[in-house]
């Protein structure tokens, strides 16, 4: 087999780049047939350089079953939305967040409720999937913004599971650096703090100066209405989102957490809605059908189901195809191989580090990938100039996991945006603290503030 040269390497990522925009620009249509031919093309690209394609097929293989629980989590996250629509957990959320929240401080605080609850769990999955999901709901009878709501919810949750020790790719960054966890969080608090911050003052300007897409307080009192007619808002209703939250605080793995948050939004429709078996059935396989006769309501409420997240879950197959393949071949590691090389300085090589993660995250679509192929990668170079552990592991977390769900076709961008139903690109601009971070890390880089350096060797006696 042949080292690939860096034009084959870049061939495939200028045929998907250029597939995308003829899709998106001129045809206005979803990415999945562009990533399917991107995959074509680099497959072929395997074959001239030599690997068998029972090897290029176990690369698919492989670099699916990487995210094989993500999908199996996304699967039953769309049954949890139609079970706790129907049994009326969401709408008493929404009803709740109505009475206590305002327009002026709403990006705020939601912001702030997505980090509490995402520490709490260590899953930005399993805030934005919850919380997130009821967020939307306020945000929507507010007359909030929907992108401004899903960039807050997004930079609360992502906040939040950066900064708890229950995270896995927070364990994970540190585990393929090889530095200890509690090292690797305290290293994190130097950058993500002051992103953080800066995000939340960001919020607050937009709530307070964004008034012209509120509505007026007899709008919410219409839509409160309609809520109450048709649901019955028990505070019983509020259990089983904090039994979700309790659960994975106390580190029961998010699948059958989250399978038992969906049973109990069954529960609740069957028991304090009144509804029949075949509703809760309907509502779990293809989603709530509300009809209020309100259409702003309807529209928020009629969502959810399993079949609502399949063309996610093909989304996510046909990324990881191309991924699987880029990896399995040697391309994704020639690319990077040609970064680190223009990387001399602490800075250009923590830069370059926060790149390779972005771009593992556009071409590999997974957060996994993304922490742990340039983490391999750059291990030792990192060893060889001297540098702390920390400072890799950092710019992992930084570069892969926070720019995961600003990418339509990643694992994180296509639960993201189906789940809170806004469009990561519409999303984007709006997730500060996804934005700001990375970029708070190379100024500390660059500056040489907080960078942890490995001890001198001893001297032999």
């Amino acid at each position: 087999m042949k080292t690939p040269a860096l034009w084959q390497a870049l061939f495939p990522v200028a045929a998907l780049v250029l597939f995308l925009v003829v899709q998106i620009s001129i045809f206005h249509g979803p990415v999945h047939i562009p990533l399917i031919l991107a995959s074509i093309v680099a497959a072929l690209v395997g074959l001239r350089l030599g690997h068998p394609w029972h090897e290029i097929e176990n690369g698919v293989v492989d670099g699916i079953a990487v995210a094989l629980k993500a999908i199996l989590i996304l699967m039953v996250v769309g049954i949890l939305i139609g079970t706790w629509i129907a049994g009326g957990i969401v709408p008493a959320l929404i009803d709740y967040g109505l009475r206590l929240l305002s327009p002026s401080y709403f990006l705020l605080a939601a912001c702030l409720v997505c980090s509490v609850v995402s520490i709490a769990t260590g899953s930005s999955w399993t805030t934005a999937g919850t919380v997130g999901v009821a967020l939307i709901g306020i945000g929507e009878g507010l007359g909030v913004s929907l992108p401004m709501t899903a960039g807050a919810i997004i930079s609360g949750a992502y906040f939040g599971d950066k900064m708890s020790p229950l995270s896995d790719s927070t364990n994970l960054s540190p585990a393929v650096a090889g530095a200890e966890l509690f090292d690797h969080v305290q290293y994190m608090v130097y950058t993500a703090a002051p992103a953080y911050v800066l995000a939340l003052v960001l919020y607050g300007i937009l709530g307070f100066s964004a008034h012209t897409g509120s509505i007026e307080g007899s709008q919410v009192e219409v839509i409160r209405s309609a809520l109450g007619e048709h649901f019955n808002l028990s505070p019983i209703l509020l259990l089983p989102p904090l039994l979700i939250i309790l659960a994975v605080a106390f580190r029961i793995p998010a699948l059958p957490a989250l399978v038992g948050g969906a049973l109990l939004g069954g529960l609740m429709a069957l028991w304090v809605q009144g509804s029949s078996l075949q509703l809760v059935m309907e509502a779990a396989h293809s989603g709530y059908q509300s009809n209020t006769g309100n259409l702003r309501v309807d529209k928020l409420l009629t969502r959810g189901g399993l079949v609502s997240m399949m063309e996610t879950v093909a989304l996510v197959l046909c990324a990881l195809t191309f991924g699987g393949i880029m990896e399995r071949t040697g391309l994704l590691r020639r690319l990077a191989g040609a970064i680190l090389s223009k990387a001399h300085s602490t800075g250009s090589l923590v830069l370059a580090t926060l790149g390779s993660c972005i771009g593992t995250n556009i071409i590999a679509p997974d957060q996994y990938m993304s922490i742990v192929v340039p983490g391999r990668m750059y291990r030792e170079t990192f060893e060889e100039r001297g540098l702390a552990p920390v400072n890799l592991s950092r710019a992992l977390e930084s570069g892969g996991t926070l720019s995961s769900p600003l990418v339509p076709w990643n694992t994180c961008g296509a639960f993201m945006s189906t789940t809170l139903m806004v469009s990561a690109a519409d999303y984007f601009p709006y997730a500060f603290v996804n934005l700001i971070t990375p970029v708070v890390v190379v100024i500390v880089s660059y500056a040489g503030f907080r960078i942890a350096r490995l001890p001198d060797p001893s001297p032999e006696a």
